[in-house]
């Protein structure tokens, strides 16, 4: 249906700021400095007293589906340049054989080191899992990636120490939660100063898993928090290069560095997250200690509010509008020749993330809106094969490119920052503006999730790089069956190009 962009703004206004799901959630309520407590001492149960035993079924479901996610991404990046270097970097370094770095040159190397390379293989593609948020005065909606931290620490150690599938799975689970929670409590401040949540907080989840593996006491689970809080780093001036996958491989080493020292006897400050000194304060100017304290495995994040997978290897964000535009070329059954010009309209919160004009790379494609339209144009698709050097190169890509512009939208920024919305305006040769505004359901979405088959379908395409193709759907039933394995190696194996 075309409708103008006047009648779909009218339209937008008259809607609610918040959905209705979640309009029964509370105001946020942020707790500054020395009266930041407890924090710490509540992690530190969490770590230490959750078993798989007592988690949820659906949970567990759940968590299979972000592994199977998980997997394949890091199997699918670890094809990319930006691996290969750190791959030649670990390599380089000559260290025990603990635990398997998996995909493209395969190698065995030490556990931290396995985790930093599958770490940044699972986000070297920006494909992997989005947390999301409870309530609307974050960003996006979003918050962190969870998965490849919390999975490339835990199957770095499970591998280590022979771990079954069911110690490493229960170890992904609460490394997940301590992330998403810890995410969560922490102010909006410290995403929108500029720190990637997914490198500093996902050191958490590093941590939080690796210590749950090697049965940390809680003395030295306390100090290993705030080893980690000191370790935390990762800032957003580097989306749309190889360092932005290097926040997610820095957080899983990091994490199990922290949990290896602490094992050690090595100490850190007390209340590492608390007070005017501790993590909240320094990198977020407070946390709301409501979604936190009392708040761990109750609900578990990774089914409310859930998490969101990706269709397309590219920033969370552009989602939508890409969504928007294939819907534009599909129903209209738009030809390139055919378009004028193109305009995404949203506001800064889209708009500035996505802060490369004409793309000059792969990486740069990831976070530019001439090019995600461009592509979807161009081959009603945006996948893997689309994020190369060679296709953002190519004159096809890059005239069409130069007829994408971004619009910032005071109207659509003014209904608030809790959804990624936008519209896709195109002009046709024929004089046509065709209007299309984004769907707040996104595919992967809790409100419109992946199918089991969707999912498979996203694996295979991933693995098939690395992986035989009769080994594919072993891989899957592998990923599906963790908790039954003995030998977490069991798995490592079903991954693995080499019998």
């Amino acid at each position: 249906m075309k409708i103008s962009r006047k009648t779909f703004l009218k339209l937008a206004a008259a809607a609610p700021l918040f959905p209705a799901a979640l309009a029964g959630q509370a105001k946020p309520k942020k707790v500054e400095k020395a009266a930041i407590k407890g924090t710490t001492d509540a992690l530190t149960a969490f770590i230490t007293k959750t078993t798989l035993a007592s988690i949820p079924a659906d949970v567990v479901a759940q968590a299979k589906r972000c592994l199977v996610d998980g997997f394949g991404v890091i199997l699918a990046g670890s094809t990319v340049k930006g691996s290969a270097i750190v791959r030649d970097y670990v390599r380089s370094a000559g260290d025990g054989k603990e635990a398997t770095a998996i995909g493209a040159g395969s190698l065995m190397t030490s556990a931290a080191h396995a985790a930093l390379l599958n770490a940044a293989s699972g986000h070297a593609m920006d494909y992997d899992d989005t947390q999301l948020s409870t309530t609307p005065d974050r960003t996006f909606g979003l918050l962190t990636h969870p998965t490849v931290p919390a999975l490339a620490a835990a199957l770095a150690v499970a591998e280590r120490r022979r771990a079954s599938g069911a110690a490493f799975l229960e170890a992904f689970l609460v490394g997940f939660e301590v992330e998403c929670k810890i995410a969560e409590a922490i102010d909006p401040e410290h995403y929108n100063r500029g720190f990637h949540s997914t490198g500093t907080i996902g050191t958490f989840a590093g941590a939080a898993a690796a210590a749950k593996l090697m049965n940390l006491p809680p003395a030295q689970v306390r100090h290993m928090l705030t080893i980690a809080s000191s370790m935390s780093s990762g800032v957003r001036v580097n989306f749309g290069s190889m360092t932005k996958p290097l926040h997610s491989a820095r957080a899983a080493e990091n994490g199990l560095v922290a949990a290896e020292l602490a094992s050690r006897g090595f100490t850190g400050g007390d209340d590492g997250l608390d007070g005017q000194w501790g993590f909240f304060q320094v990198l977020g100017d407070g946390a709301d200690l409501d979604r936190l304290i009392g708040k761990l495995g109750n609900p578990w994040s990774i089914i409310t509010p859930g998490v969101s997978f990706k269709p397309y290897p590219c920033g969370s964000l552009s989602h939508p509008s890409m969504d928007a535009m294939l819907k534009a070329v599909v129903d209209h059954d738009l030809k390139p020749e055919q378009i004028k010009a193109v305009r995404l309209r949203a506001g800064n919160n889209i708009l500035d993330p996505l802060r490369y004009g004409v793309a000059k790379n792969g990486l740069e494609a990831k976070f530019s809106v001439p090019f995600l339209m461009s592509a979807i144009i161009l081959r009603r698709r945006a996948g893997m094969r689309e994020f190369t050097d060679e296709f953002v190169m190519s004159p096809a890509a890059q005239q069409m490119m130069q007829k994408v512009t971004a619009v910032h939208d005071l109207d659509i920024e003014k209904q608030g920052f809790d959804k990624i919305r936008s519209v896709v305006e195109v002009d046709l040769a024929n004089g046509q503006t065709l209007v299309q505004p984004s769907d707040d359901r996104y595919r992967g979405g809790p409100d419109n999730p992946f199918s089991r088959a969707d999912l498979h379908g996203k694996f295979d395409d991933c693995a098939q790089v690395v992986l035989p193709q009769n080994r594919v759907a072993a891989a899957i039933a592998a990923i599906e069956a963790v908790d039954t394995l003995p030998n977490v190696r069991q798995l490592i194996q079903a991954l693995s190009a080499r019998t």
